[in-house]
């Protein structure tokens, strides 16, 4: 077993309860802590026995600008559910997502959730 991080992938998006949040999009940071068994060893250097990361980007890519979720709990859940589909190597999915932009009535850096998949 062994660790992939793919860390603070930029995507822009439409999510958020508000209607502004859908109107006016903001940018969405996510970061994948994926644990990960290969199908073979590592030895034999063989990229179909792991998780190919930039198909994994593009996994995380299409549901965050797709569907718009009022919550990115529910964000970072289907992302983990669609990595750990895509990829059975996959054991565990811990998936991080922050919105800079979260309409609070104070000054804060961002707000991030993380989900672990499977539970």
């Amino acid at each position: 077993m062994y660790v992939i991080r793919m860390k603070n992938c930029a995507f822009f998006a439409r999510h958020g309860v508000h209607d502004e949040e859908e109107r006016l999009g903001q940018r969405f940071y996510v970061d994948a802590v994926l644990t990960v068994d290969p199908a073979r060893e590592l030895d034999e250097d063989a990229i179909d026995s792991t998780v190919d990361y930039g198909v994994a980007f593009t996994v995380i890519e299409k549901i965050i600008t797709g569907e718009r979720r009022f919550l990115i709990e529910a964000l970072a859940l289907d992302v983990a559910k669609a990595l750990t589909q895509r990829f059975p190597q996959i054991k565990t999915a811990d998936i991080t997502v922050r919105k800079p932009n979260a309409p609070v009535p104070g000054v804060l850096d961002y707000v991030e959730v993380t989900v672990v998949w499977p539970q």
